[in-house]
């Protein structure tokens, strides 16, 4: 295969990677950035962003992901198309191999590579993603206010999400599979305390009703068979994330749903010379804003890693 050396190898788009990006190019690192299989990260499927600092007017999110881009180009950074296929990160330089057909051999690794949001694999889900389809109450629930929604969803973060919505929305539907919550109790109670969320047991979608908007949900209920049709014009699906780290995983400590460990306070890993940041190590939070910030940690720890060990 063929062998290119670099500084800096970036792995991963959306903000945390490119923010690594600035700061690295601007440093100095010559860093080299492979977008990954989704360039822009979960941001390029959001079509308003109006909590990202900057844009008072609000973005649509595949427009501020390419200004995202074109600044860490300003600055000199190497973007490319391409996906990690493996790594190895048993002794330094790190390898990391592009499209099984090209090694990178870098001293420093910064891995951006995000989280993947579970959906139901509805045609209608996938159709309307975007356009009232939604994975993130926080980030999308400010367009329904004073409107009627749905959430899916049984956790902590279902349960989280429905109380956020019902702080905006009008009426909040909370379908859940079985005649229970996994939510922890605290967040049950906090649930059923709220007024305007009334949750439909025993049920699951059946489809997504609109043709260019939701405009409703059907649902049926798993018990008795009786299907329903609820207007709505938002549904949001929280049935978890998926950290895309399982090439990480032969070398990296990862805790137990698969996302990067890393330092506190700190982009490190377990592997010096390795940092992560963004979705693919923050399962708290998952914002545009602060994956920028842990982007810009990343950088940070990859210029001190290498002045540190006389490697720039």
């Amino acid at each position: 295969m063929e062998i290119e050396k670099v500084k800096c190898l970036i792995i991963g788009s959306g903000p945390a990677g490119y923010t690594a990006a600035i700061y690295a190019s601007r440093a100095g690192l010559s860093p080299v950035l492979y977008q990954g299989l989704q360039p822009g990260g979960q941001l390029t499927i959001t079509n308003d962003v109006e909590n990202y600092p900057g844009y008072p007017e609000g973005v649509m999110g595949p427009e501020m992901m390419e200004d995202f881009r074109k600044q860490a180009e300003r600055f000199g950074t190497d973007v490319r198309y391409g996906i990690a296929t493996a790594v190895d990160f048993s002794s330094q330089p790190h390898k990391v191999t592009i499209d099984d057909q090209k090694v990178i051999e870098a001293h420093t690794v910064i891995i951006s590579t995000g989280a993947s949001a579970k959906w139901l694999g509805l045609d209608s889900e996938s159709r309307l993603n975007g356009s009232g389809v939604s994975a993130c109450a926080v980030c999308d629930g400010f367009f329904y206010r004073g409107q009627d929604v749905a959430i899916v969803g049984a956790g902590d973060t279902a349960a989280e999400e429905a109380t956020y919505l019902a702080n905006l929305c009008t009426k909040v539907y909370m379908i859940v599979r079985r005649d229970e919550m996994r939510a922890s109790t605290i967040m049950q109670e906090r649930v059923k305390k709220t007024k305007n969320i009334e949750i439909l047991w025993n049920s699951v979608t059946d489809e997504i009703l609109g043709d260019q908007t939701v405009e409703g949900v059907r649902v049926k209920n798993v018990v008795s068979g009786e299907m329903r049709e609820i207007p709505v014009k938002g549904f949001f699906v929280a049935i978890g994330h998926k950290p895309n780290s399982d090439i990480f995983k032969e070398f990296l400590n990862l805790d137990e749903n698969g996302y990067i460990r890393t330092i506190p306070g700190t982009s490190k890993t377990n592997i010096d010379g390795v940092f992560a940041c963004g979705d693919v190590q923050d399962f708290t939070y998952r914002q545009a804003v602060t994956a920028a910030g842990t982007g810009c940690m990343a950088a940070l720890d990859a210029e001190r890693y290498l002045a540190a060990n006389d490697l720039h």
